[in-house]
């Protein structure tokens, strides 16, 4: 396991600006650039005492209210963007057109997700990427986290064997059919913005989607899906919505050829492997102790040490995906995780639970795939 490097201890780090001073930049974002070969250069916000602030608390020399100004007088390298999630008033996702902006002036990206509110806009970014030479990461981090890395590495291997299925389970509402016909809050704000964390898990771990059917219920507005995957793999992705508000969040599980592991509440990630397990004929087995080649692995925290990994910030993810994109601009190479690419895929998920209503089996679609209106 790679040993994480101090933000002062890089030899190269990346001239960057920070543009929106909220909650989420505070808390996480700006935090995990302690661990990233950054050099922050200045922090930008619609207020400028909270930009001021922000720049005095994590090393900036320089605050702005207008982050084409910064852009123009800064001249970064990179742009991180965390904007508030609340859509403007055409049901767009403010931060798009930023990164669109950053993108035209060579700045490689960074940002939190949702990156777009249609897959006509990420196709957009993706030709600016492409015609710039700069890239864009959104921050999927649940695909960042120790867990799901860890999951993807083991179901990789022959001993696993082919994903045959993938299970899915994220407390998420999806609007009536008149919320879902004029996009409201509760669609974008809501759906729209938590929709990327469990479609980001079901494309790392599963791959593409390319059918879909979901079942809905009106009180609480939970789903439950069945896919296809391009594979061939089948998969369920359940929106408990109305679960207890003390209830661990996620739960994701992935079966391969005669064994399956299970992430739950985030952190806790056990390995079910395949192989005879000792147990004897039914009915006839003694003891519920499996045989040590194929007995159950399992990964979980301790919180004892004064660790790095204690920190929400890393079993979130939230490290990963900055180093990720600090890591791809520092090599000049293309990102992996958090690409356009992936976001399409999931903006493609997003418009097939918003048009095709429950009960109606249709493929994964895309508004590449709408009539114009």
């Amino acid at each position: 396991m790679d040993e994480i490097q101090y933000q002062f201890e890089y030899p190269t780090r990346i001239p960057s600006v920070f543009i929106g001073a909220g909650g989420h930049s505070f808390r996480n974002v700006l935090p995990a650039m302690q661990y990233a070969p950054v050099d922050l250069r200045a922090v930008c916000d619609l207020k400028l005492d909270r930009a001021e602030a922000y720049a005095r608390i994590f090393g900036a020399p320089e605050a702005y209210t207008d982050y084409r100004e910064m852009l123009e007088k800064e001249k970064p390298t990179a742009a991180f963007i965390v904007t508030d999630h609340k859509p403007d008033e055409d049901g767009l996702v403010r931060a798009t057109a930023i990164a669109a902006d950053c993108l035209r002036a060579g700045v490689n990206v960074w940002m939190e997700k949702p990156t777009a509110a249609s897959t006509a806009e990420i196709r957009e970014l993706m030709r600016l990427s492409e015609e710039s030479g700069a890239i864009l990461v959104t921050g999927m981090n649940k695909i960042f986290m120790p867990s799901i890395q860890k999951a993807k590495q083991i179901i990789s291997t022959p001993e696993f064997g082919r994903v045959t299925s993938v299970y899915a389970r994220y407390p998420l509402g999806l609007p009536d059919e008149e919320g879902r016909r004029i996009e409201d809050l509760e669609m974008t704000m809501g759906f729209r913005d938590h929709v990327y964390h469990v479609g980001a898990v079901m494309n790392y771990l599963g791959g593409p989607i390319s059918r879909i059917s979901y079942e809905w219920e009106a009180i609480n507005h939970s789903t439950v899906a069945s896919v296809l995957f391009e594979s061939g793999a089948i998969g369920s992705i359940y929106f408990a919505a109305g679960s207890g508000a003390a209830s661990p969040l996620d739960r994701f599980e992935v079966i391969g050829e005669g064994g399956n592991l299970v992430i739950e509440n985030t952190l806790r990630l056990t390995y079910y492997r395949s192989g005879d397990s000792g147990l004897g004929a039914y009915g006839r087995g003694a003891s519920y102790i499996v045989d040590d080649a194929v007995a159950p692995v399992v990964w979980e925290p301790e919180y004892s040490l004064s660790q790095l990994y204690n920190k929400n910030i890393f079993y979130l993810g939230y490290v990963n995906e900055v180093l990720h994109f600090c890591e791809s601009v520092l090599n000049g190479a293309a990102p992996t995780l958090g690409t356009l690419e992936q976001s399409a895929e999931i903006m493609a998920l997003y418009e097939t639970y918003r048009r095709i209503g429950p009960g109606v089996i249709g493929p994964v679609i895309s508004d590449d795939d709408l009539p114009a209106a």
